[in-house]
């Protein structure tokens, strides 16, 4: 059937039909998320290293987890440190790379878009602190009594983590049908 030749076509940011204002809408929240996430990881590591002394610990639930503050001049679990500019140059093709290919990676999948944004988020609040800093801050110590110990994180990673996972998770329950739709 023919439009109405007298038909006006909905206003930017008015509900279209093709989902354009729920998409603009989602990516809106996929950005307000990676900034709030940025933010929480930058004022956390600036309280930690304000109330803290390097390598002091803190338990917040007895024998599980601790605030301790540590620096790391490596990326995760210390591999590469020393290496900070490396790190900084992978960090910066990894963005160029998910800004070039966003459209490919996200395939329209709104948790696709959030986890590349909860990356972006992760890398650039690590980053920061290795252009400011010249190693990154990590406080979050989970642990077992001392039996096991997880290596001491930050929100960074956690955004990083976080955001792998949902993409991958995405991929592997996404069927290929729904690709080709």
């Amino acid at each position: 059937m023919a439009p109405e030749p007298n038909t006006v076509p909905p206003e930017p940011g008015l509900p279209d039909g093709n989902g354009g204002f729920w998409k603009r809408r989602g990516s809106i929240i996929c950005v307000l998320t990676a900034a709030f996430l940025l933010l929480a990881d930058q004022f956390s590591k600036i309280l930690v290293t304000t109330l803290y002394a390097l390598h002091e610990s803190t338990s917040v639930v007895p024998e599980l987890f601790s605030i301790t503050y540590v620096c790391n001049r490596g990326a995760a679990w210390g591999m590469f440190a020393g290496h900070g500019w490396f790190l900084l140059v992978v960090a910066v093709l990894a963005v160029a790379a998910i800004v070039r290919f966003y459209r490919y990676l996200t395939e329209g999948y709104a948790e696709r878009e959030l986890a590349l944004f909860m990356i972006l988020s992760g890398v650039a609040g690590n980053s920061i602190d290795r252009l400011w800093r010249g190693e990154v801050v990590d406080f979050l110590d989970v642990h077992y009594k001392t039996v096991w110990h997880y290596p001491v994180f930050n929100i960074a990673d956690i955004a990083i983590c976080t955001g792998v996972g949902l993409f991958v998770l995405s991929g592997l329950l996404r069927s290929d049908k729904e690709k080709k739709k």
